[in-house]
């Protein structure tokens, strides 16, 4: 009974975390983009007290955000349960931990702009913005995919989202380094999902009730 109770829970604690992260993430992101524009004013412009202030912010969010996605991660897996493909499930798996590992390490670059030495240097800032939009949101859009995928094949998301997914993800692995802000698709499609995670149920849980033995 317990273990039932536990499973019964997971498609809130999936809908809980993915909101979670896509309310931190897009918040980073925009912070970011806000205090370093990419392109815009020139590289060898110093960065002043409010953008550093930004950056510091958005370099605060973003861990909780790593963490939130990683349990928004599990839990999606978890619901997969014994119908889970070996394979769609191991690309899942790995884009989303190399998505967590490169946003980790293009929050590491964006620091830079944090030193006084470096303020000069427009390295840090290209570095964290290629991490970040090549990188990542490549690897989120595999995630998307996979995700997508596993959502057709139990039935757990409707043909709209389905669709939706695969639009994201090609999104972001076609456009995302070349067009500014679209690295918000990403919080945006898990903010979706998560709220019809939040609203809807779990197909397994509905499944109709085995016909009695005759007697």
């Amino acid at each position: 009974m317990g273990q039932k109770h536990e499973r019964l829970g997971t498609p809130r604690a999936a809908g809980i975390a993915g909101v979670v992260f896509a309310i931190l993430l897009a918040a980073a992101i925009v912070l970011v983009r806000i205090a370093l524009p990419e392109g815009v004013g020139g590289d060898d412009i110093a960065v002043d007290a409010g953008q550093r202030s930004a950056v510091q912010t958005a370099l605060a969010l973003i861990p909780f955000a790593g963490i939130a996605f990683l349990w928004f991660m599990g839990a999606l897996r978890e619901q997969s349960g014994a119908g889970e493909d070996r394979f769609v499930s191991t690309v899942f798996l790995g884009s989303g931990l190399v998505f967590v590992a490169t946003l980790f390490a293009s929050a590491a670059a964006a620091a830079t702009v944090l030193d006084e030495s470096q303020q000069q240097s427009p390295f840090g800032r290209h570095f964290a913005y290629a991490l970040l939009t090549t990188y990542a949101m490549r690897m989120a859009a595999v995630f998307i995919f996979t995700t997508s995928a596993i959502g057709r094949r139990l039935g757990a998301l409707p043909r709209p989202l389905i669709v939706l997914g695969y639009l994201a993800g090609l999104t972001l692995l076609v456009v995302g380094a070349d067009v500014p802000w679209s690295e918000l698709v990403f919080p945006a499609w898990a903010l979706i999902v998560s709220l019809h995670i939040l609203r809807g149920r779990r197909p397994s849980d509905a499944r109709p009730a085995a016909p009695a033995a005759p007697a």
